[in-house]
């Protein structure tokens, strides 16, 4: 087992010991795409912990994610692991949120991304995910939706939809999505 994957595997769901693997990603930077390649290996039984720390990486150094946007557009959908969907949807949000604050960021997606990550959240909006990823994905579209009119209509309408029948973090998070888009 190489020393990388010894590493992720011995995280745990301390917020040192995901730190600690950030860490060590960032001090090695050509661990990298084998890091990457982790997050997103439905058959490693330990991807979602490479996504905790994916998470704190994009916190630390968010444009060290730039090279990996193909990856994280194509290969978030077939995430299943909620422990793994809820850092991603967080990573994401902070990647769109870069996105479209330009000048002070080097996170550019293509269309064909964009339009990825539209699918993306709305699957995790509408589906059985947590609350946590749920929230995420209102922020995310809500980004995108400055940009693609037809978004804001059809969140608004799910939020409205099944306002009642979620939780208060749901519900909070909703109640404002909503008040800024009117």
């Amino acid at each position: 087992m190489s020393e990388l994957n010894s590493i992720i595997a011995q995280t745990t769901g301390y917020k040192n010991s995901r730190q600690a693997t950030a860490n060590f990603i960032l001090s090695r930077p050509d661990v990298m795409d084998d890091f990457m390649l982790i997050c997103f290996d439905n058959n490693n039984p330990d991807h979602y912990k490479a996504c905790w720390a994916m998470e704190l990486i994009a916190l630390e150094n968010l444009n060290l994610l730039q090279n990996y946007l193909l990856l994280i557009c194509s290969k978030s959908k077939t995430l299943s692991n909620e422990s793994a969907i809820r850092p991603l949807s967080k990573v994401i949000f902070l990647l769109l949120e870069a996105h479209y604050k330009t000048a002070k960021t080097e996170i550019h997606f293509t269309e064909i991304q964009l339009q990825e990550l539209i699918e993306i959240n709305f699957d995790w909006l509408i589906t059985e995910t947590k609350v946590a990823s749920k929230v995420y994905s209102m922020r995310c579209l809500y980004l995108l939706g400055k940009e693609f009119d037809w978004i804001t209509p059809e969140l608004q309408s799910i939020l409205t939809k099944d306002f009642s029948n979620h939780t208060a973090a749901y519900k909070a998070v909703s109640k404002h999505i909503l008040k800024k888009i009117k």
